[in-house]
């Protein structure tokens, strides 16, 4: 079984390339990942008022790293594209050469978990999703500097649309936000900033995706932990009166679950295509949040504006698929 884990991570596609029946599949999983995720986060931020994103943060990396250690003993998967001699020592699972090689990532890694887990809590799910559209203009600025990524013409047409359907359907919000806005964009260029730095840092680091995955867990870990004790977040988590909850813990538990799967995902799909493709990838699942939010959460009210802009956002989503299924 380690012999389909261990190869080496994949270059990301080229201008023009098409995206193959696996780059398909990766996309697909992200974005069933990716609506869970985001469903099961905004109940615990929202529907039972945790106090703190960054305990829920701190819970999925110790639940990613634990799991991670588990299947690494049991020989179910390999941390580095060649097979390491063989001990279970965490210490030396990752040689300190290669850790230190993917510090840029894990840094980038922590800055989108931090700041996406609290642009969720700052507005609702449907305006949430139409700002996070516009992250595919910061990806592909991020993309080009840090790769060197050049995209064709219908691509760059396909994301102007989408950009153009996220001004319209936030043309008339009718709760605007500040702080929430602000938080999202950041949200946004921390998201652009750590695509980039997977398909840079990836493919050049000889870790597998769950080698990637376990690096970022042992780095971020522990600075994790130690801002969430300064700021007394845990104490906080301690005294939160649904911390006994069965619904509370069914929330957190499927939460890190999905977690675990979504960053795997994540890198799966931006190493096999592009950051720009994960990022459009985000835009295509946003109907089915969109859909889910305004039921579960509440949202907006009905406004024609906003479901046109949702709707040519969408349009450029698939645009996008279509040029690169096509190889444009």
């Amino acid at each position: 079984m380690e012999t389909e884990t261990n190869q080496k991570l994949p270059v990301s596609n080229q201008k023009g390339s098409a995206m193959t029946k696996k780059g398909a599949y990766a996309a697909i999983s992200y974005m069933a990942s990716a609506v869970l995720l985001i469903m099961f986060n905004k109940a615990a931020l929202s529907s039972y008022n945790f106090p703190s994103a960054n305990v829920i943060t701190l819970f999925q990396m110790i639940s990613s790293c634990a799991l991670l250690y588990a299947m690494k003993c049991w020989k179910i998967i390999s941390f580095t594209a060649e097979p390491l001699s063989t001990t279970n020592n965490p210490v030396t699972l990752v040689p300190l050469k290669t850790l230190v090689h993917t510090l840029p990532l894990a840094i980038s890694y922590l800055l989108y978990m931090l700041v996406t887990m609290e642009s969720v809590r700052g507005i609702n799910v449907p305006m949430y999703t139409t700002l996070r559209r516009t992250t595919v203009a910061f990806t592909m600025v991020v993309e080009y500097i840090l790769t060197g990524q050049k995209h064709s013409y219908p691509v760059l047409g396909s994301v102007g649309i989408i950009i153009l359907g996220a001004f319209i359907a936030g043309a008339r919000d009718l709760s605007f936000d500040a702080y929430g806005y602000a938080v999202v964009f950041v949200a946004n260029i921390c998201t652009a900033i750590y695509l980039a730095s997977i398909a840079h840092i990836g493919k050049s680091s000889g870790l597998s995706t769950f080698g990637l995955m376990w690096c970022n867990g042992i780095i971020c870990g522990p600075v994790l932990l130690f801002w969430t004790s300064i700021r007394g977040d845990l104490t906080g988590m301690i005294n939160f009166p649904h911390l006994y909850s069965p619904g509370f813990q069914a929330v957190m538990l499927l939460s890190c679950v999905m977690a675990f799967s979504i960053n795997y995902c994540v890198f799966w799909n931006t190493t096999l295509n592009s950051a720009l493709t994960q990022t459009i990838c985000g835009n295509l699942k946003d109907l089915l949040t969109i859909g889910l939010g305004w039921l579960l959460f509440g949202g907006l009210p009905f406004d024609l504006l906003n479901v046109a802009g949702q709707s040519l956002g969408f349009l450029g989503s698939c645009l996008y698929a279509y040029c690169k299924l096509r190889g444009k």
